[in-house]
């Protein structure tokens, strides 16, 4: 049976059972997806310097070999800091969270005295410190949990990159009409390559600044806090929150309430210069998420692959977005998937691929009946005899 034939609504029943089926289906393999996946997304994030190495005349394979060198040095110095800091961390943990129960004891009372609050006020409903610094171990936690598939993780990684070189070669060998799949597929890795390269260093300024400063205000574990804003600065505007919530509390118990509002001070001051100055000049306004469809990218990525998905969340939903930019039929999806000041942006410019949304979610006509009849045979023309 032609796909022609077949009722559009069957079709789109079977493509919504299909992704049903495939989110299941990773879902379940979780332990194995995620290893991959981040190997993926640091092979991406190490081609920059790969494709600097080979500008260089320096040969490919030495040129993987620094690479895989230096990420094998980064994974080892992040795996000590996770491992002596939440050690200690989660040693300490049960003092802080009594603490931190005390001091917002105190707090609740004397709220409740001055009639902000009704007496009846439980704590726990205003405040449970026990679950915002456990959620943050958690996290941690899962990501020493992946670092010891790091073997794993970095042997993937060497063969991706090895692969990066020859794979035009190989699409033009597949395909019959490569160029424009080379085309697209050039396209589309080129702006991957940027936005995760300038994201990351983005997040790598913003987490040294964070360690710099929660170490000059004299805060516990100021290099733990640096890599959790490190790695939670991939999630804009909720990440950079969830990254201030541990250093707050760990200040509001070391000393008092005031350095913890001056930590909290400072973290805003460093993601407003950075989410509005630094971060807009580098990436520009074109690659990015609507807040929804951040907070529902967590959400559906943290369900699938657990902690490290709500870390890969934006990453991989960016990845999608650009895809569907890259595809002229696609591309209302990633307008969807926008700010409204890019969607206002397109209008102004009068580029909204309005015409494939309106094909997208419009039915295909039905195709003409087919005649059995034989096609009608041309006349004589009288004068031409």
């Amino acid at each position: 049976m032609h796909s022609s034939t077949v009722p559009y609504s069957i079709r789109v029943l079977g493509t919504m059972a299909a992704f049903v089926i495939v989110v299941a289906g990773v879902r379940a393999a979780a332990p194995i997806v995620v290893p991959f996946l981040l190997a993926i997304f640091l092979a991406t994030i190490c081609a920059q310097p790969l494709f600097w190495l080979q500008s260089k005349r320096i040969p490919s394979f030495l040129s993987v070999l620094i690479v895989v060198t230096g990420l094998i040095g980064l994974f080892a110095l992040i795996g000590t800091v996770l491992g002596t800091s939440v050690g200690s961390f989660t040693a300490e943990l049960p003092t802080y969270q009594s603490q931190l129960r005390n001091e917002f004891q105190s707090l609740l009372e004397r709220m409740v005295a001055s009639g902000l609050l009704p007496a009846s006020t439980d704590l726990q409903e205003v405040f449970d410190p026990e679950l915002a610094m456990q959620v943050v171990t958690n996290t941690l936690s899962a990501a020493g949990d992946v670092l010891t598939n790091s073997f794993l993780i970095i042997i993937t990684i060497v063969f991706i990159l090895l692969e990066m070189a020859g794979f035009p070669a190989k699409l033009r060998a597949a395909l019959d009409a490569p160029e424009g799949s080379i085309a697209f597929f050039q396209r589309f890795s080129q702006t991957v390559l940027r936005y995760l390269a300038l994201k990351t260093f983005v997040s790598l300024l913003t987490g040294v600044l964070a360690t710099v400063w929660l170490f000059s205000l004299g805060v516990d574990f100021p290099i733990l806090w640096g890599v959790v804003a490190f790695l939670l600065n991939y999630i804009p505007t909720i990440g950079s929150i969830i990254a201030a919530v541990p250093p707050v509390m760990v200040a509001i118990v070391q000393f008092n309430l005031g350095s913890g509002l001056i930590v909290g001070a400072g973290y805003m001051a460093i993601n407003l210069i950075m989410g509005n100055f630094i971060e807009p000049r580098l990436m520009g306004r074109g690659v990015g998420l609507s807040t929804l469809v951040v907070f529902c990218s967590l959400v559906f990525w943290g369900w699938i692959l657990g902690p490290i998905g709500m870390l890969l969340a934006v990453p991989l939903t960016m990845v999608l977005k650009i895809a569907f930019e890259s595809n002229a039929e696609l591309r209302w999806i990633a307008v969807l998937l926008g700010p409204e000041s890019e969607a206002r942006a397109r209008l102004e410019r009068g580029t909204v691929p309005g015409d494939g949304f309106v094909t997208a979610l419009t039915p295909p006509p039905p195709s003409p009946a087919v005649s059995d009849a034989p096609p009608p045979q041309p006349t004589a023309d009288p004068e031409s005899a």
